[in-house]
């Protein structure tokens, strides 16, 4: 099946409308149309062609948006490239790629080439690959996942389903544009024909003007840089409609901090393989508290406070849990690549739904502590040692044990001038946990725990 261009449409119904903006520049949506067909001449002029891969390092932005919208209009694949990776690890992201943008293509005619650019009348293939992006690498080496303009379409119909759209929409950009999170945000807006407000990256003192000052109805967040903007002040940010956090478990404690200052909180979960999303929490529940049910995992009381959890599974993306409890994604927002021999992305993550039709994630399979023949999921503990005052950071590993096999180890980072000691914490666990999760050692560590940059924690490295 085919559509119309994305960029195309929008040029066309909206061409005053702001497509792209950041802190120094602006472009509407017909300024970004005709760079983009610019272009698709400089492309070609270098040997892209459709179906063939260009590499596009450049930084979030103006000439980022332009590469990448070029492509598309070429029917070249994307395949965006982190400039804070080593030089070995980008040389093997370009590696097949046709063409390399490391310098912002021209924005004005230039030479005999100008014929060259796409002609009105474009149209996007839905099975066509369009981007090639590369996992977050917490649990192995990146991978390359291709996706489809079929895959980028039905996770807008299906974001815009659970979140609305505002026809004055300003989605506040702060995630890199080289992961599936930031990049479905310059998608989604051309699809919706609404604005990306794109920030090179992520510095909380300009985060925290933009949502105060610039209009911003969205932004996509992750804990850490959640938590960053709540110490520095973040207060009722006047047009936002909400702040969608993910990138891993979501401390129950810091959704409240952030529902209490007026911070409109949605929790999501999703993956590079299914095209960003996967399941988000309804508007609805930003008023919310939920609780730990009946049909939580063994161990869990009920009544025990509990992450607001992922969210409802998008209308287009269908969830199921297998019989090991992992989360299992069908639908055609899933990447093909991706695919099982069953026709379905097995994600590694373990979860549940509850009698709501929330999805809750509980952690990695690969993850899972085996303590004394019990299970234990890291993220859980992780979340209550989090919500114990003076705790900046927490990470749940497995070390091994003679007698446990493993055991439920805490790697805490205390917040400066805070007395959080050993038997405080098993204290505060015990009271919210069942006896097996509790951690058997604790160490205490000044430094951040390293995290991959879309802000995931590398468990790996611990």
């Amino acid at each position: 099946m085919q559509v119309e261009a994305w960029l195309q449409r929008a040029a066309n119904s909206a061409p005053t409308v702001t497509a792209l903006q950041t802190p120094d520049a602006r472009l509407s949506y017909a300024e970004l149309w005709q760079a983009a067909r610019l272009g698709v001449g400089e492309l070609a002029d270098r040997g892209a062609c459709p179906g063939e891969r260009v590499a596009i390092a450049l930084p979030p932005g103006r000439a980022f948006a332009q590469a990448l919208h070029a492509c598309f209009l070429l029917g070249a694949v994307a395949v965006p490239v982190d400039l804070r990776l080593t030089a070995e690890e980008r040389t093997r992201i370009v590696a097949g790629a046709s063409v390399l943008v490391e310098e912002p293509l021209r924005t004005y005619p230039v030479g005999l080439s100008d014929g060259g650019e796409s002609p009105d009348g474009v149209f996007h293939d839905l099975d066509a690959v369009c981007a090639v992006i590369h996992t977050s690498g917490t649990t192995a080496t990146p991978r390359p996942v291709e996706l489809t303009y079929g895959n980028f379409l039905w996770s807008a119909l299906g974001s815009a389903v659970a979140l609305g759209v505002d026809p004055g929409e300003r989605w506040l950009c702060v995630l890199p544009l080289s992961h599936v999170g930031g990049l479905s945000i310059l998608v989604r807006s051309a699809i919706y024909a609404t604005t990306a407000h794109v920030h090179e990256r992520f510095h909380t003192e300009s985060v925290l003007a933009a949502l105060e000052e610039d209009r911003i109805t969205l932004v996509s967040l992750v804990s850490t840089t959640l938590a960053r903007l709540l110490d520095a002040g973040l207060r009722h940010p006047p047009r936002l409609r909400c702040a969608l956090t993910g990138g891993g478990p979501v401390p129950a404690a810091l959704v409240q901090r952030a529902r209490a200052a007026g911070v409109p909180v949605l929790e999501t979960y999703g993956l590079t393989e299914c095209c960003s999303q996967a399941a988000t929490a309804p508007l609805s529940t930003v008023a919310a508290t939920r609780t730990g049910g009946s049909d939580a995992p063994e161990g869990v009381a009920p009544g025990v406070p509990r992450e607001v959890g992922a969210g409802v599974p998008l209308f287009c993306t269908r969830t199921e849990i297998a019989e090991d409890g992992e989360i299992v994604l069908s639908g055609p927002t899933v990447a093909r690549c991706a695919l099982s021999a069953d026709g379905r992305l097995h994600t590694g993550d373990l979860g549940w739904i509850d009698e709501h039709g929330f999805l809750h994630v509980s952690g990695r399979k690969a993850d899972t502590i085996v303590s004394g023949g019990e299970n234990v999921a890291p993220s859980e503990v992780e979340a209550v040692l989090e919500a114990c005052p003076g705790v900046l950071e927490a990470a749940v590993v497995g070390r091994e044990d003679p007698q446990w096999g493993e055991v439920v180890t805490a790697i805490v980072v205390v917040a400066p001038r805070a007395s959080v000691g050993e038997s405080f914490l098993r204290e505060h666990c015990s009271s919210r946990l069942a006896p097996f999760k509790v951690p058997k050692r604790v160490e205490f560590v000044s430094a951040p725990l390293p995290r991959t940059r879309s802000g995931k924690l590398l468990r790996r490295e611990l």
